[in-house]
């Protein structure tokens, strides 16, 4: 028998002038290299132009926070995502000075905010989110002049207490189908690292 490996479907969501070869480039503007113009804003009432279950990986690199409507963007790509899908999300830490300096920023995310992408958050409301992404680790990169001789616990104290410290946030999540139950006892934390630059 005769096995073809099929190249991997990659999706660079709303990739700017971040052209990546390999990649299907998305974005809102018809700017050189993007290979598709779609508004995420219009997830909940257009849907991706991509099949069910037809991307294996994703990239959104400071996507989020310029999105009004995230659920409808994560349940859109949720959908078009194969089973295992990988989804990484860079973005500027909620509290810091590049999450809001930018006036196209419409929110914050920080190390909590992406179990709301999976389907055992809602164990105590239902909002019509039916997507499922399992946060599986998250990579906080700070300042090493900064927190060089800090332990771990300390650093992640300063980055729930205080302003300015994690540089950039990056998320990995997975795509969990089918979709598990609303069960708060389904959620896992993800890991939390720390690189220091």
């Amino acid at each position: 028998m005769n096995t073809i490996n099929k190249p991997l479907i990659k999706l660079n969501v709303g990739c700017g002038r971040n052209i990546l070869k390999g990649w299907i480039n998305l974005d809102v503007q018809n700017l050189p290299g993007a290979d598709i113009v779609f508004d995420l804003e219009q997830c909940a009432s257009a849907g991706l132009p991509f099949k069910n279950d037809s991307i294996d990986e994703f990239l959104l690199s400071h996507v989020l926070e310029h999105i009004r409507n995230l659920l409808p963007l994560m349940q859109e790509l949720y959908r078009v995502a194969k089973p295992g899908a990988v989804c990484v999300v860079r973005s500027p830490f909620g509290s810091s000075d590049d999450a809001w300096e930018d006036p196209t920023h419409l929110r914050s995310l920080f190390v909590d905010s992406f179990v709301y992408f999976g389907q055992p958050a809602y164990w105590r409301a239902d909002y019509g989110y039916r997507g499922d992404w399992q946060t599986e680790r998250i990579l906080l990169v700070l300042s090493k002049n900064a927190f060089a001789e800090k332990s771990k616990e300390e650093i992640l104290f300063a980055v729930r207490h205080f302003r300015n410290v994690v540089v950039e946030m990056t998320a990995v999540l997975r795509a969990v189908k089918p979709a598990r139950s609303s069960d708060k006892t389904l959620q896992t934390p993800p890991a939390i690292e720390i690189k220091l630059i």
